[in-house]
């Protein structure tokens, strides 16, 4: 990604050009800048990532939502790949808690974690808007299994304990789609009762103890 500058180009917010103007010309004024920045177009990058979909993701569109000119976007951020990497920035990554040891609760945990993250960034639209990409841009491609795999790696780490193999595949994808395949299919998430039970049968096929 290119590194920013602090010569950045604003194009619809003439109140906050005029406060830019005023502020201290200092190198902690620049820093402050390019932070405040790099956060807008960041920000306004998943916007139009998640409503508009990967198909109508472009600079334009992107400059527009955020109130930057076009220029100072292709200047910092040249590539698509480079506003989608930014966007994904402003995201972070799915909090995990501590492990218990018991893997019912373990599982659980993470499945309602995972589960948020469709409710709170609506990362059933950032996969959506990836997999139109996916295929065809390497980069893109590995930004979309960089989230795949933070969502998947505690449960898989869970699982391996038990299973290996296709065995292993098999259980985490059928815990990842309960949560991916309604959200991706029908518009919404699961229940806590579905997600407690997608694990029982599970740990139950495995024969590990899910009573708690």
């Amino acid at each position: 990604m290119t590194a920013c500058s602090s010569n950045f180009t604003r194009t619809s917010r003439p109140e906050v050009e005029r406060d830019m103007a005023q502020e201290p010309q200092s190198a902690s004024d620049d820093d402050v800048r390019v932070a405040r920045t790099r956060r807008d177009v960041g920000r306004a990058a998943l916007r139009v990532l998640t409503e508009a979909g990967g198909r109508s993701f472009s600079h334009a569109e992107v400059a527009a939502e955020a109130g930057y000119s076009r220029t100072t976007l292709y200047t910092h951020w040249p590539t698509k790949v480079d506003l989608v990497t930014l966007a994904l920035e402003s995201v972070g990554r799915m909090p995990h808690g501590e492990p218990t040891g018991d893997a019912k609760t373990d599982l659980v945990r993470e499945l309602r974690a995972f589960r948020q993250a469709f409710v709170d960034v609506k990362l059933d639209q950032i996969l959506m808007a990836l997999a139109q990409w996916g295929t065809t841009v390497d980069e893109i491609a590995a930004i979309r299994d960089s989230i795949v795999e933070d969502g998947e790696g505690v449960a898989r780490a869970i699982l391996a304990d038990v299973a290996s193999g296709d065995e292993l595949e098999a259980a985490v994808a059928m815990l990842s789609g309960v949560v991916v395949c309604p959200a991706l299919m029908y518009g919404r998430v699961p229940s806590d009762d579905v997600i407690d039970q997608a694990v029982t049968i599970v740990l139950r096929a495995f024969g590990v103890p899910s009573e708690g």
